[in-house]
């Protein structure tokens, strides 16, 4: 019963949410960047903190560092939705947020110096999740997807977390996927909704990381992760402002350049990083020896790569006519 009432709130919240941001202008407007040809409603995702508002408060505040720090990266990220936000600012509150995570999870009684590269990978998976959020159906589709091996990994092997939260995160996704997985969505999610749900699922994975004492959990964002830096490399290959907004990464290229539709192309990221899902949930069922983990997870990587960087190439060549190393060259491109 208690679902029901969830999935009803969200839903009238979101409804509401999105004739308040008509009223008050609150939309994404098409540029030469955008995957998208109509003014759409902007910051739909907040719906996501919302519903971990309502699972902290049902938990009897279960977990009040992370949450604090969901609620922070929240914030910053609606008002960065609402009016810029310089980067400074965004990378200050960013880092605060995670060290409230690392504190939720004894991850700060680890070595000082292991903090750092922490903070960057988990600032990295982030930031991907935000920019990987430029067509409809994205952010919802590939969450459900990770968060569906989650659920499958708690209730099958490692039990590491309560399934309350699990439910009402996807809860608020599939609300939130009714009005943005269709062709022309009725609100994107906005930064506030690809980085508060990314923050949740790091925080997810690195608690079930941490429990396990299994690192290849974390190609459970394989597939966002491989596409995000190929897209960066390439860029600076091009010596391109990485933190400019742009259209290479591979599914804007299947969409833009090919005409591939978007929830066509959401479909295939989805389905792909979910069968990725169970592929390592398997092999860890198996007892698999740490050489096993390993060469696991460098096969998955490696034919993600190829398989990444292949299609690149003949989309390129298909589009341009020429090689990709010459359309990284040509600045006319």
């Amino acid at each position: 019963m208690k679902y029901i009432l969830l999935f009803v709130v969200l839903a009238i919240s979101l409804k509401i949410y999105i004739q308040i941001a008509k009223r008050f202008n609150i939309v994404d407007r098409p540029n030469s960047r955008s995957s998208h040809n109509k003014v759409t409603v902007r910051g739909g995702g907040i719906i996501f903190p919302i519903s971990a508002l309502c699972w902290f408060i049902y938990s009897g505040f279960q977990f009040p560092w992370f949450f604090t720090g969901l609620i922070i990266i929240s914030m910053i990220s609606y008002f960065d939705d609402l009016t810029q936000v310089s980067s400074q600012l965004r990378l200050v509150v960013h880092c605060c947020a995670l060290l409230l995570l690392f504190t939720e999870l004894e991850m700060l009684k680890m070595p000082w110096w292991s903090w750092i590269p922490l903070l960057i990978i988990s600032a990295g998976a982030i930031n991907s999740y935000n920019f990987m959020d430029g067509i409809n159906g994205i952010t919802g589709g590939y969450s459900l997807s990770v968060l569906s091996g989650i659920w499958i990994v708690n209730n099958y092997q490692v039990e590491f977390i309560s399934n309350e939260l699990i439910y009402f995160i996807l809860i608020s996704i599939v609300v939130f996927s009714y009005f943005n997985f269709r062709a022309n969505a009725k609100c994107f999610a906005g930064d506030v909704g690809s980085i508060s749900i990314a923050f949740i699922v790091v925080f997810l994975l690195a608690k079930l990381i941490i429990q396990s004492g299994n690192w290849l959990y974390i190609l459970f964002l394989s597939i966002y992760g491989v596409d995000s830096v190929l897209t960066i490399i390439h860029r600076i290959i091009q010596k391109e402002n990485i933190f400019v907004a742009h259209r290479k990464h591979l599914y804007q290229l299947l969409v833009n350049e090919l005409k591939i539709t978007h929830l066509r192309v959401t479909s295939i990221y989805s389905i792909l990083q979910f069968v990725i899902c169970l592929i390592i949930f398997f092999v860890l069922g198996r007892k698999a020896s740490s050489i096993n983990i390993l060469i696991t997870g460098g096969i998955i990587l490696c034919i993600l790569l190829f398989i990444f960087q292949l299609s690149r190439s003949l989309i390129y060549e298909k589009v341009n006519g020429q090689k990709e190393t010459n359309y990284f060259l040509d600045k006319s491109v």
